[in-house]
């Protein structure tokens, strides 16, 4: 099992523009048959340290993971997740 975590802060940090940006990542549900598990969530600390989403998905495989990234659906979010962010972490795994 793969696990692909990534952290956005974005450039316009206002409530309404994270629940957009979150609904934009959202949409790759159900697009993505490689995807064993998706979720997307809203920081809700706020802190000074805090990003602003989270997208936390798992695969099967190293080979399913690549798949994902290949995947139109995924690179039609990656243009427009880029577009919106200040920077972003992120960190693969395999458990």
């Amino acid at each position: 099992m793969l696990t692909h975590i990534v952290l956005f802060k974005l450039k316009d940090r206002a409530p309404e523009n994270i629940a957009k940006v979150r609904g934009v990542l959202a949409g790759m549900e159900g697009k993505i048959p490689e995807f064993r598990h998706f979720e997307v969530g809203v920081d809700v600390v706020r802190s000074h340290r805090s990003y602003d989403l989270a997208l936390v998905a798992k695969f099967d495989s190293l080979k399913g993971f690549r798949a994902y990234q290949a995947h139109p659906a995924h690179q039609e979010v990656v243009r427009s997740i880029l577009s919106a962010s200040d920077s972003i972490f992120a960190v693969d795994y395999e458990s």
